[in-house]
């Protein structure tokens, strides 16, 4: 994962560790799911050896939802930061809410995800600590 990838999870997390700003487009109430990518592998594993016949589309991914402001919150707790929140104007296309529905999966695959979300944040934020320094 690359520090400067743009995405909303390393781009918080690299902020904070570096005690910048951490920047929520809109109010922060928009929604995400964030899935940690050893239970996305385990997902993908048994799409790729599921029955004969069996072709999707699946949704793999984790259905909690957290809104901007949750997630900065939680990083700046587990990150012991001091950085604030800088509120942006929220792009035109941003959507409120992304949430996977995995019923398929669970059903098909026997699959759903196991790491929560504080899990995958400091396995995360351990990682980034290491590729920043």
């Amino acid at each position: 994962m690359h520090s400067n990838d743009g995405r909303v999870v390393s781009n918080f997390i690299v902020q904070a560790l570096k005690r910048e700003d951490i920047t929520i487009f809109g109010d922060g109430l928009q929604t995400r799911s964030f899935c940690y990518v050893d239970d996305l592998i385990e997902g993908m594993y048994r799409l790729m050896n599921s029955r004969d016949g069996f072709t999707g589309p699946v949704n793999i991914g984790n259905p909690g939802e957290f809104t901007m402001i949750e997630l900065a919150q939680k990083i700046l707790q587990l990150t012991r930061s001091k950085s604030q929140l800088e509120f942006l104007p929220l792009p035109q296309d941003d959507p409120m809410q992304r949430q996977p529905i995995i019923d398929l999966a669970k059903k098909e695959l026997g699959w759903e995800p196991k790491v929560q979300l504080e899990e995958g944040l400091s396995k995360t934020i351990e990682y980034f600590r290491q590729v920043i320094s």
